[in-house]
């Protein structure tokens, strides 16, 4: 039934300014869509991620959003974390700085403002 079709994620957050300012200014999106009241669209790569303001924002305690860096993690962990990002360290997995090593797999991961957990996953090369 929806095996053909697109999925986007979507985020909840109490502050859509706050939320602009680190979607848009912080991550780097392009703010693609302000159409619709209390929501935010923004193109990544051949996806929309949709930001909308919630009384329930934060209260998520999984991932909320993953992307696929490839081999480019190494150069976005460091650009986010010049511009005042903290990464999230889990102790039971192996780690170089702020990124984990999982096999072939290289990960890290963020909290916006709200603190949705946001997920990249590259690898070695």
């Amino acid at each position: 039934m929806l095996k053909d079709k697109n999925s986007s994620a979507i985020v909840a957050v109490k502050d859509l300014d706050r939320a602009r300012t680190f979607y848009s200014d912080v991550l780097g999106l392009n703010l693609a869509d302000t159409s619709n009241e209390g929501m935010l669209g923004y193109r990544t790569g051949n996806t929309w991620l949709t930001v909308y303001q919630s009384d329930f924002a934060g209260t998520n305690q999984a991932n909320a959003v993953s992307w696929d860096v490839g081999v480019e993690l190494d150069n976005i962990v460091a650009g986010l974390k010049a511009k005042g990002v903290t990464f999230e360290h889990y102790d039971d997995m192996g780690r170089q700085g702020d990124i984990h090593v999982c096999g072939a797999l290289r990960l890290a991961w963020f909290k916006d403002p709200d603190g949705n957990i946001l997920h990249l996953v590259g690898s070695s090369g």
